[in-house]
């Protein structure tokens, strides 16, 4: 048990921890609605005020951490991933469902706080901070998880997420976003100004976690953009749709016998957690919004029919006609795509039907010769079929 613990972490190297130092000193804007101003804030300052008015109201902060597709990004420089979101995790006790609200209220008061100097601090109420900064509010309390998250809203895909959590059972979806770099160390080396030693190099040290398991594994995979989970039951929607993403960004599966089996677990927990096609739809577009940003609005159309491809084989879970809903609708989506792009897929794909008007069902009409022994002919008011090889089945 000793061992598998100490296999979880590694210790950054003075590489990672100047790119670290970048990322939280780097100025990050948090725009607001209507007429309220952009917040220039960096992100070790949002940490620190968030951090001593939790402490004044009695919120036990046990960590603070960087989570996810940024803390890959530290280790591995150009690893395919990218990053959008810089997500903060406060370890925190919340032994009742009350202490929620004083989060809520301890983030919007600390953004307020970081209004620019000349804004009538006093007039503005935290439900106002809320409307103007804030993106998404998350709250889970059950007896295994128990978490909320605050998104602050920045029109540059760049977001800020204050991620509370007291407990939290499945804390990754793959190998290559499980990685949690331990900021403690880091904030209070700024705190007390000792973050740097003699020869301009810091010399704190700063560990990251692999919540996946095996840290040295994990890295081999985001070095090598391989594709690796286990229990992807255990994780909502069954990490399906990033699933579909990595495929995208050329990640390849690690295990090629497993990848099936994988596969299927996660169809099955999608459907699952998502069973009508509306909420599979509003899923999907939600997905879609918030990881194809800017240049890679193009990869939208790829995304969706590898999305297609996937549940199309390997779905095991839905009656015929589910699943046939369930793909007719990505195909729409895909189709809607490529209308707001102005594009069309590749033609050895496309097979296209012209549809005769209606006029020419009229026993007037002389352009067509039907002959009697033909059933009566029914159109739709449609000028133009587009069919292509994995379409509306």
């Amino acid at each position: 048990m000793e061992l598998q613990t100490e296999k979880r972490f590694n210790n950054l190297s003075i590489e990672q921890i100047q790119a670290l130092d970048k990322i939280l000193t780097e100025v990050i804007p948090i725009h607001g609605r209507g007429n309220f101003p952009t917040l220039q804030v960096r992100v070790k300052d949002i940490i620190r005020v968030v951090k001593d008015r939790l402490v004044e109201r009695d919120i036990m902060v046990k960590d603070i951490r960087l989570n996810g597709a940024t803390a890959s990004h530290i280790l591995v420089r150009d690893n395919g991933l990218g990053y959008r979101d810089l997500d903060i995790i406060f370890g925190v006790e919340l032994p009742r469902q009350e202490d929620f609200q004083v989060i809520k209220e301890v983030v919007l008061s600390s953004l307020r706080d970081l209004l620019p100097y000349g804004v009538n601090r006093r007039k503005i109420t935290c439900l106002t901070m809320k409307e103007a900064y804030v993106q998404k509010m998350v709250k889970v309390f059950n007896e295994h998880d128990k978490w909320s998250l605050i998104s602050l809203s920045n029109n540059r895909a760049k977001t800020v997420e204050l991620r509370f959590v007291s407990s939290l059972r499945r804390q990754f979806e793959f190998s290559v976003d499980s990685f949690q770099i331990i900021l403690d160390r880091v904030l209070e080396s700024y705190w007390s100004n000792s973050w740097f030693g003699a020869s301009g190099e810091p010399i704190i040290t700063v560990e990251a976690e692999c919540m996946y398991g095996d840290f040295e594994q994990a890295l081999h995979h985001l070095r090598h953009r391989l594709i690796a989970t286990h229990n992807p039951e255990e994780i909502r929607g069954g990490g399906l749709l990033k699933y579909s993403d990595l495929l995208v960004r050329n990640f390849r599966p690690a295990s090629e016998t497993e990848i099936k089996s994988l596969e299927r677990y996660m169809c099955s927990r999608f459907f699952i957690d998502f069973p009508d096609v509306g909420e599979q739809q509003r899923k999907i577009e939600a997905y879609l919004q918030c990881h194809f940003i800017g240049n890679e609005e193009t990869s939208k159309y790829d995304y969706l029919m590898t999305l297609r491809r996937v549940i199309d084989e390997s779905t095991v879970c839905l009656m015929g006609h589910e699943r046939r809903q369930t793909l007719n609708m990505i195909t729409v989506l895909a189709l809607r795509v490529l209308g707001e792009q102005n594009a069309i897929p590749n033609t050895t794909n496309v097979t296209c039907f012209y549809q005769p008007a209606p006029y020419m069902a009229e026993p007037m009409y002389n352009g067509y010769y039907i002959t009697q022994a033909q059933p009566p002919l029914v159109y739709h008011p449609y000028p133009l079929h587009v069919h292509m090889q994995t379409g509306l089945v």
